[in-house]
């Protein structure tokens, strides 16, 4: 027997499943088609926006009893395939908008854009699927629901004809929303509608900027017809509201006047729900109802939101009392009896989400009342974070208009930048803390591009490569690319060009601050001169003022760097029509043949000699470390910069090769959270790398306590150096050109400076993959340090970055439980098989940190903790990528952040210390009544209640 997350019964009477009522055998009335409408991608009047998913045609439909607008898809998506449902599952009382779907079998992502809407606003949006065996696969598909750039749910078909809705509440940050689905390897995803809501800001307080609320179950209570559903236009905001029927335990009262809403309501129930509600049929019970956790992929213990709508629908006699308790796990909902006011609304309902494996609530009366407790309506929400940024939504636009004028079919889908495992194909990020992506680099070359150069380009005002080479594009350069602040190359060679150059390209030229290449554009620059630099003219006066040996000097100069340029040209030859920058700014220092025999080895940092580094280091004075590479000194620069100096020792096992491999990385890595490498020496035999200097030494010296100077990490240091590294790593896989396995990822690898910034170090071990296709890298030996290394690749002898996910698994151990990666007592053991054996008993405090004295969300450290045990599973393809990793970071920083920044209970009316800022209930009156009729207008749906923990073991509920 499945688990029965949600039902509601009399005390002592066996709990009964939504599941097991009729109404979910889909057993509803046809929403007739009405008028037709012409498709659109605009709200209507009310703000709504509904889609009826692969709709064939450019024509929509009226329905005839909600008279809401229904749109086909075309103008919501470029991709897809429409397809209608089988007809075994097409029945007359089946929904018109049920018939078809769109389904996605290409690409990891697909996403409806929702636009003009206004950005902040809070928005209902709801997705509807209905499988029906639309593929004659007989195979329900499982795939993820994201809304914008945020996980929303699973997607589980679990039966072929289900129906299934989602419903999210969430704050829109822009002018639009996306609404996209994931194709996660089991099975194509599809949909069969889309509907947006707009809500005021004032309802719903719980639904954030920072997180949003998707709906578990919102029932109407005391209906007798089970297809009884309100929805629109009885609810304003066409919030679906399903019967709860259950005659053998609860009486239904009802009435016929208005139950009303006053201002400033925070959820404004609609008076067709609040004018039904049920009370025990026996006085003597208890209306109990409860609900089960559904763990989330990226969240194990979610936390939930619950209101409960009263109203009293009876004019009570003198005397007469109606007073209970509401109380969640045998504790008080609410400190204080609850009476509800006559024919007002009002509420009871948490604004901390509440985290526990089972939610048992239980209304009973109070010693004080003469009658049974009762209840209208109930909504049920589980929490998710809504606080991944998505990209810089005028780089959005931008992009957006570039992929219509081309008609790109590349993956562009989704959100251009996030997250980072979806970012579009010919795209470079960059990626900032607490600000938005933004679009730094665009490679459409060979792309078939067409027509004019677009002015969207020019909005792209963080690019820095622009590449528009060998395609077909034609008439002129816009002037408009010169304005480009951050632009360094951009490459349009190859196309159909005409004209000359912008001046303001050319001023960025000569100015140095722009590589630009032109070459086979046969129609450009043709006048000689229409691609040259204006050349400024001198003031003659100034001449006189110019003293003779200054002139000398510049001719010197002048003379010798013409000689190095033609030497140069003559060495390397020439690039044709390419403009190169006039004042390079870095200089190369190339090693030469006698470092490996590798001639084209170019190192762009400062450069040592054996003799700068006994000045800078005091002769080697202080020692602050030892590796295998040799020492590691304390030394500082001519204008005081401190610095450290690893010097190779002449009896290293590690030569030349990781010398020079260390030292070519580093060039041309550049991350806050990888540590800098100032500069080289190559001093005949004496080899060394200066580094960028880490005051507070290695990750390791502080978990095991070696630090005397500062005391225990604190759990949200240790989360922020965890996120840090994860950081370091996921650029290396990602981030670099070619991708690079760091191969040695460990604590002592791990630097702090002076603000405790992680950053990882040691880059010798190194080595290059292909990130296209995640191949391994052959190796004729292990490298790497007991403890860390990947088992997979000990039996292989070929890592993928999937090694480092595991080495930083055993890191992120460490930091949870402030063991070493082997733990040597009684017998030698590994902090993997250690730490699993105790959370396999469901306690996290056995593993945790002792000297963090419990300071810490315990949902957080059990999420750390999980990640950590996923990175480090034995088969690589179980464990999650560096980019997963860190956003799963981020949530344990956001669960911490709850817990530092105020009350640690994660939900207060557990504790039975309530206070009214955290649960409250409101009685609103009004003198107005009127009669209200139900609304017939037939809704398929059926909430996912079958879904049940996936985790075995997880945070004891608090």
């Amino acid at each position: 027997m499945p688990h029965q997350p949600f039902a509601c019964s009399m005390e002592q009477s066996t709990p009964r499943t939504m599941a097991a009522t009729p109404w979910l055998l889909l057993l509803l009335l046809c929403l007739a088609a009405g008028g037709v409408l012409q498709a659109r991608a605009q709200p209507d009047s009310k703000g709504f926006i509904s889609i009826d998913c692969g709709l064939p045609g450019l024509k929509g439909y009226a329905n005839e009893t909600t008279k809401l607008s229904y749109a086909t898809d075309a103008g919501f998506t470029d991709a897809g395939t429409n397809h209608n449902i089988s007809a075994e599952y097409v029945t007359p009382s089946m929904a018109r908008s049920w018939y078809n779907v769109r389904s996605f079998p290409d690409g990891a992502r697909n996403c409806y854009t929702l636009r003009s809407i206004e950005p902040g606003l809070k928005y209902l949006v709801r997705a509807r699927f209905k499988y029906g065996n639309y593929d004659g696969l007989d195979r329900p598909p499982v795939f993820d629901l994201y809304v914008g750039v945020n996980f929303w749910t699973v997607v589980n078909m679990t039966t072929r004809g289900l129906t299934l809705i989602e419903e999210a509440i969430v704050v829109v940050p822009d002018d639009y929303v996306q609404v996209c689905l994931i194709n996660t390897g089991a099975g194509t995803p599809f949909i069969s509608g889309i509907d947006l809501r707009p809500l005021k800001k004032t309802l719903y307080p719980q639904a954030t900027a920072a997180q949003g609320l998707v709906l578990l179950a919102r029932f109407n209570f005391g209906p007798t017809d089970e297809t009884a559903i309100v929805r629109y236009p009885d609810d304003p905001h066409d919030r679906v509201w399903f019967p709860w029927v259950d005659a053998a335990n609860l009486a239904e009262i009802t009435t016929k006047n208005r139950v009303q809403n006053v201002d400033n309501d925070l959820f404004e129930a609609p008076t067709a729900v609040m004018q039904t509600a049920v009370r025990p049929r026996n006085a003597s019970r208890n209306i109990e109802f409860y609900w089960e956790a559904e763990a989330q992929p990226n969240d194990p213990s979610p936390g939930y939101i619950a209101i409960m709508h009263f109203s009293e629908l009876q004019l009570l006699p003198d005397k007469a009392v109606r007073e209970f308790y509401v109380n969640l796990n045998g504790k008080p909902w609410y400190p204080e009896g609850y009476s509800p006011q006559y024919l007002y609304t009002g509420a009871t309902y948490n604004t901390v989400p509440s985290r526990h494996s089972r939610y048992n609530i239980s209304i009973n009366a109070t010693a004080n009342s003469t009658l049974p407790p009762i209840i209208n309506a109930v909504e049920i929400f589980s929490v998710i974070p809504t606080t991944i940024i998505a990209t810089d939504s005028k780089d959005v636009s931008a992009i957006m208009a570039i992929k219509a004028k081309y008609q790109v079919k590349k993956n562009w889908m989704g959100d251009p930048c996030v997250p980072k495992t979806m970012a579009w194909d010919s795209l470079t990020c960059s990626y900032a803390v607490a600000s938005a992506p933004r679009i730094i680099s665009v490679n459409l070359s060979s792309s078939g591009l067409s027509g004019d150069i677009s002015s969207s380009f020019a909005n792209l005002k963080a690019v820095q490569y622009l590449d528009l080479s060998k395609n077909k594009l034609m008439s002129s350069i816009p002037e408009s690319l010169s304005s480009l602040p951050s632009l360094a190359v951009l490459d349009l060679s190859g196309n159909q060009l005409n004209g000359s150059i912008p001046s303001g390209l050319l001023k960025r030229v000569q100015d140095g601050s722009l590589t630009l290449r032109y070459g086979n554009n046969p129609n450009l620059c043709t006048n000689e001169n229409s691609c040259q630099p204006t050349k400024t003219k001198r003031n003659s006066k100034r001449a006189i003022y110019i003293a003779v040996p200054v002139v000398l000097l510049v001719v010197i100069v002048s003379v010798t760097v013409l000689l190095l340029c033609l030497l140069k040209r003559k060495r390397h030859g020439s690039m044709n029509n390419s403009v190169k920058p006039q004042n390079e700014t870095t200089t190369s220092y190339a090693l030469g043949s006698d470092v490996g025999g590798d001639s084209s080895l170019r190192l762009e940092n400062r450069r040592f000699t054996y003799k700068d580094l006994e000045r800078i280091t005091n002769n080697f004075q202080l020692v602050l470390g030892r590796g295998g590479f040799g020492y590691v000194y304390d030394g500082f620069l001519e204008d005081g910069t401190q610095v450290a100096v690893k010097l190779r020792s002449h009896s290293s096992s590690q030569g030349v090769k990781e010398f020079l491999a260390e030292a070519q990385i580093l060039t041309r890595i550049h991350h806050k959270n990888l540590v800098s490498m100032i500069g080289y020496c190559k001093d005949g035999e004496y080899m060394a790398l200066v580094y960028e200097y880490m005051s507070e030494g290695t990750l390791q010296e502080h978990i095991s306590g070696n630090k005397h100077k500062r005391e225990c990490l604190p759990w949200r240091q240790r989360l922020r150096i965890a996120l840090e590294s994860a950081q370091g790593l996921e650029y290396l896989h990602k981030g670099c050109n070619p991708p690079l396995i760091h191969r040695d990822v460990k604590a002592t690898n791990i630097l702090l400076n002076s603000r405790l910034e992680a950053k990882i170090a040691d880059f010798g071990l190194s080595k290059a993959f292909n990130g296209d296709s995640d191949t391994h890298v052959s190796t004729n030996y292990i490298v790497g340090t007991p403890g860390y290394v990947d088992p997979e690749y000990q039996a292989t002898m070929q890592p993928t970055a999937k090694s480092d996910v595991y080495s930083f698994g055993v890191v992120l151990l460490e930091l949870v439980t402030g063991k070493p990666a082997i733990l040597r007592e009684p017998v030698h053991v590994s902090i993997i098989q250690w730490a699993r054996q105790q959370l396999a008993r469901g306690n996290i405090e056995d593993v945790v940190d002792a000297r963090m004295c419990g300071d810490y969300d315990v949902n957080g450290v059990w999420k750390a903790a999980d990640i950590a045990l996923k990175c480090t599973a034995q088969a690589s393809l179980q464990r999650p990528t560096m980019t997963d990793v860190v956003a799963q970071l981020h949530e344990c920083v956001e669960l911490e952040k709850g817990h530092v920044g105020g009350d640690t209970n994660s939900s207060s009316y557990t504790s039975g210390n309530v206070n009214s800022s955290t649960l409250s209930y409101g009685a609103y009156a009004t003198n107005q009544s009127a009669d209200v009729s139900q609304n017939s207008d037939a809704f398929e749906m059926q909430h996912n209640f079958n879904r049940v923990p996936t985790m075995p073991t997880g945070p004891a509920a608090r």
